[in-house]
């Protein structure tokens, strides 16, 4: 298993982080309503508006990605490395 230089655990600290990014986005979407705390869903999306779709005749292939960062998420990203670096 691969360790940090600290001896940690780099698989700790990748799923820490999505994590960070799952809880942040769905706590963001879930105060996009709330007139106090709407900034915290402000954010960008980026990836392929559309998917690419491949159509080889007997099988077709589509894919698609987009990104959202919020607010919410960049926090949940610094908590998790916060917490990573405190166990």
């Amino acid at each position: 298993m691969a360790r940090g230089i600290a001896g940690k655990n780099n698989w700790a600290l990748f799923l820490l982080i999505l994590t960070g990014i799952v809880l942040g986005g769905f706590i963001g979407n879930l105060t996009a309503g709330v007139s106090g705390l709407s900034w915290l869903n402000y954010g960008q999306t980026f990836g392929l508006t559309s998917p690419i779709i491949f159509d080889i005749g007997i099988m077709v292939i589509t894919f698609g990605l987009s990104i959202r960062i919020t607010i919410a998420s960049i926090i949940g990203v610094l908590l998790a490395i916060l917490i990573y670096r405190l166990i």
